[in-house]
């Protein structure tokens, strides 16, 4: 398992606060709305052969779509049931590339079902930070699941057809990690 390349041996921790984990999914056919977790926390281990394994958990419930009434919704048992299953967890199972050729492949779990996922998208190297933080990484990916595949099945018909939810949604991360001491 080859990591980023430029990335240095050792943990490296997601900083929440630089971070975003988003996502974005059709509404009512015509538009698409965007949200994100706010509760997020993950790490990425490099062995010093460069093999890296990403791990995050996101807690279900810090769903933020900009409206408390949907944001209640989708964490309520029609969607995420963020009371029975609290976190949205992902392994990765591969990490290569650097530049704008990155690629993160991993087991995404979502409502107490497991999928595969591949994510795509650029690693931006590493700064070597100043006294305050020390080193840190930056990455962006995106990927494309259906939330059906996970056991979200809750459908909202529109007259004429279609759904006011799409099946399809895009994830999308902008990751900022810290090198831990």
């Amino acid at each position: 398992m080859a990591g980023f390349d430029g990335l240095t041996a050792g943990t490296w921790k997601v900083d929440a606060v630089h971070s975003n984990v988003g996502f974005r999914v059709r509404h009512m056919m015509v538009s698409k709305v965007n949200g994100n977790f706010t509760g997020v926390d993950g790490t990425i281990e490099v062995a010093e052969d460069g093999a890296t394994k990403i791990t995050a958990k996101i807690d279900a419930s810090t769903i933020n779509t900009n409206n408390a009434q949907r944001d209640q919704h989708i964490a309520s048992k029609d969607f995420f049931h963020a009371e029975e299953f609290p976190t949205i967890d992902f392994v990765s199972t591969e990490v290569k590339g650097s530049g704008e050729d990155a690629e993160v492949t991993g087991d995404l779990t979502i409502h107490g079902n497991t999928r595969p996922v591949t994510l795509k998208g650029s690693f931006f190297g590493v700064h070597q930070g100043n006294e305050q933080s020390g080193a840190v990484a930056g990455f962006e990916a995106e990927g494309k699941i259906s939330r059906k595949d996970f056991g979200i099945d809750f459908e909202m018909p529109l007259e004429g057809g279609g759904s006011v939810i799409g099946d399809q949604i895009t994830i999308i991360l902008d990751i900022e990690a810290a090198k831990a001491e």
